[in-house]
């Protein structure tokens, strides 16, 4: 068996010579042109995967306009939530024929940017972008995307700057509103809320869905309850601490995701606390170590595949040049033991 060294790459006229006949017959057997014979094909394409040959993607994508090539923008896959979604996109992009390629914005816009940028610069066919969290309404770069025509499917709630794509997202509202219900439901009326990032549109969604919950309750709304948490872990541990000084009469703690709910929970159960005795904790998000955590979290667990598969399946219409709806998928809550009825004091 011949084999293409790291140093030559077969070409065409490698394999016309072998098989003795045209470049142009080893081309069209190659795309599976109709006017060349079925035995040709097979034995031009056996010779082919014999000698190592590898199609130049770059040079089919000047014939055919598309290189078979789509960007995929997320803040970072140390963040769980996005493992099952990245995948799902993956292996549809895989079953369609498509590349991914998959840049980091660690949530900076001027990182995020230069990545649509580069990615543009590969003539990628389309784009799906997880996008930082800005407050302005209007973003050039998303500007200039809405110009160019590049088919971009927005992954996650839409800030106002980038309103004009279709997105496929999780009922993040309704599922935190859920939540809340449950811990009403528990007998809990002081229930704190650790708020995630204010520029993030899913963020705002929960606790839009927190405060929902409470005025259908009659429940009156505290601001004292609410503490600005952030997104992680670190975050979550660091507004703990500023809870636990605080007076606020709390039973129970509904945080904005699972990493922000472990660190709280780490926090409370290292000063000797007890969950759900002393406090009631619920997150969003249901990653893998929510489940494993020293407490089982009660949390929303959100449909991280199917949003994956119903961003793909936006993209593919998109190319297609078909309209692409966006698509809001609901979530559902998984109660486990670190929420419980209040303990009388």
């Amino acid at each position: 068996m011949l084999l293409a060294s790291a140093k030559t790459m077969v070409r065409l006229k490698d394999i016309s010579s072998r098989a003795g006949c045209s470049v142009m017959t080893v081309s069209k057997a190659l795309r599976d042109a109709k006017d060349i014979s079925v035995a040709t094909k097979a034995r031009i394409r056996q010779l082919a995967e014999e000698m190592g040959y590898v199609p130049d993607a770059a040079a089919a994508g000047l014939r055919t306009r598309s290189m078979r090539l789509l960007g995929l923008i997320i803040p970072t896959l140390t963040n769980p939530i996005f493992a099952r979604l990245v995948m799902a996109i993956e292996e549809w992009a895989y079953q369609h024929g498509y590349a991914l390629l998959l840049l980091h914005s660690h949530n900076d816009a001027t990182r995020e940017d230069q990545c649509i940028r580069r990615l543009l610069s590969r003539r990628v066919d389309g784009l799906f972008i997880s996008p930082a969290s800005r407050m302005e309404t209007n973003v050039k770069i998303y500007d200039e995307l809405q110009g160019n025509g590049v088919p971009v499917v927005i992954l996650g709630s839409r800030a106002k700057f980038c309103a004009g794509f279709p997105c496929v997202e999780g009922d993040d509202a309704t599922a935190s509103a859920d939540v809340t219900r449950h811990l009403l439901d528990l007998g809990h009326r002081r229930i704190a809320f650790f708020a995630g990032p204010q520029s993030a549109p899913w963020a705002l969604d929960r606790f839009a869905g927190y405060k929902k919950a409470l005025r259908e309750a009659k429940v009156e709304f505290d601001d004292r309850l609410i503490f600005q948490a952030g997104s992680t872990i670190e975050e979550g541990e660091k507004t703990a601490v500023q809870f636990l000084g605080e007076a606020t009469d709390a039973t129970a703690i509904q945080a904005v995701n699972d990493l922000v709910a472990i660190g709280v929970g780490s926090l409370l159960l290292q000063q000797g606390l007890k969950i759900p005795q002393d406090y009631s904790l619920a997150g969003f998000g249901n990653i893998l170590v929510s489940e494993h955590f020293r407490v089982p979290l009660t949390t929303v667990r959100q449909p991280k595949f199917r949003l994956g598969v119903a961003a793909m399946e936006l993209m593919l219409a998109k190319l297609r040049g078909e309209k692409a709806e966006s698509k809001r998928l609901s979530a559902d809550i998984v109660i486990r033991q670190s929420t419980a009825a209040p303990v009388k004091k």
